[in-house]
């Protein structure tokens, strides 16, 4: 049985064609998860803590001090820089946040939002997005739906799943429709579980 990541069903999702097909080879076929080969792991771990340890924003430029790796400096100076922009005045606290998995076709999506915050009173089961191509709607739409369908049994009935751009300092929260949306992420699944056995 495929077990993925979010992440993963998204780049799936995302494609056409042959490249579509080639993701699933690379999804099944990578090594283990290694944390040294997870490039924005020290960051989301530091976030995390900064938010746990209930810190203010100026919190945010010890992360980048105790950073040895020079490939990452760069990249995750620009993650911060972001990251303290849409904090900017906000009331923020912590909650742990709720994970689930949700299976269709055989295929599990394993989603685990980093982030559990109440912003000015309104609670978030935030995932991160940290990397810097740009983020799309074609990519937003599946990923609230998919955190969705699989939180929202767990979750409040208040909380309000969202994918934060972190680069660009934007909070994209559930717009699609999930009686249409769903049957389109089924199929997608589906597609995956079809191609599986064959790459």
């Amino acid at each position: 049985m495929p077990d993925v990541t979010l992440s993963d069903a998204l780049d799936v999702i995302c494609r056409a064609g042959s490249p579509k097909m080639t993701k699933v080879a690379q999804i099944k076929n990578r090594p283990p998860y290694h944390p040294s080969l997870d490039f924005y792991r020290p960051l989301r771990s530091a976030l995390i803590a900064l938010h746990i340890e209930g810190n203010d924003r100026k919190a945010l430029d010890k992360i980048l001090a105790k950073i040895t790796d020079a490939k990452k400096i760069g990249s995750y100076h620009q993650v911060i820089d972001g990251y303290r922009k849409w904090w900017g005045h906000k009331n923020i606290e912590w909650f742990d946040p709720p994970k689930a998995s949700y299976e269709h076709a055989g295929v599990v999506v394993n989603v685990n939002p980093e982030l559990g915050l109440i912003v000015n009173g309104q609670r978030y089961i935030i995932k991160l997005y940290l990397k810097d191509e740009p983020l799309l709607k074609v990519r937003i739409d599946p990923a609230t739906v998919l955190m969705e369908i699989a939180l929202r049994p767990i979750a409040q009935s208040s909380d309000i799943v969202a994918i934060l751009d972190v680069r660009n300092a934007k909070l994209h929260i559930l717009g699609a429709n999930i009686a249409r949306s769903k049957p389109m992420v089924d199929a997608e699944l589906s597609y995956i579980a079809a191609l599986w056995p064959n790459v």
